[in-house]
């Protein structure tokens, strides 16, 4: 008799273990949804590194030679790929003229420095002048950029528009490629 009040004794108490940690459990996973559901979902789409609010400056003697902002950027470093949105890129010459650099994306290939800009790329300078654009692309290796889509180029003295255009900075070389069309102090030159 003894020995079968004990053994119910005990499985009570097994059978009671059993509910309250199911209980303590499923009380635990309700809490973790409930503050899982609270935090914003953040999503890396795959990238290795995401960073976000970045502004970077670059300083050489105690003068300022770049800087940048972005809203994101993320790497992929599997894919050899950084990619930075909502960028813009302040340059400073050493003779206090600015130049700045905006677009909606760039995708920058880290081991070859290649670049392709694209999105609303506008490029202004403190000088006046202004290029826009839809898309860019920055080949390191030859020093070259160039678009095959349309240009604008707007100055105190013209406007320019056409199709394409190629920058050689090791030759020192400016060209918009097709339908070149320059408007000159309100009349229009082909």
């Amino acid at each position: 008799m003894k020995r079968a009040k004990l053994l119910l004794l005990l499985s009570i108490v097994v059978i009671a273990g059993v509910i309250a940690f199911t209980l303590w459990n499923n009380l635990k996973e309700k809490r973790v949804v409930e503050e899982n559901e609270k935090l914003p979902q953040v999503s890396t789409g795959g990238a290795d590194v995401r960073v976000e609010k970045i502004h970077f400056v670059e300083d050489k003697e105690g003068r300022k030679t770049w800087e940048l902002e972005a809203k994101v950027a993320q790497q992929y470093q599997g894919e050899d790929l950084l990619v930075v949105e909502q960028v813009k890129v302040t340059f400073y010459a050493k003779d206090g003229r600015t130049f700045t650099i905006s677009g909606n994306q760039a995708r920058v290939r880290q081991n070859s420095k290649d670049m392709e800009l694209s999105g609303d790329v506008l490029l202004t300078s403190s000088d006046g002048y202004q290029l826009k654009t839809q898309k860019l692309t920055y080949n390191h290796a030859e020093k070259k950029v160039t678009t095959s889509d349309p240009v604008e180029i707007d100055g105190e003295l013209f406007r320019l528009v056409g199709v394409g255009m190629l920058v050689d900075f090791g030759e020192r070389r400016f060209r918009v490629l097709h339908q070149v069309r320059t408007q000159l102090k309100g009349g229009l030159r082909g």
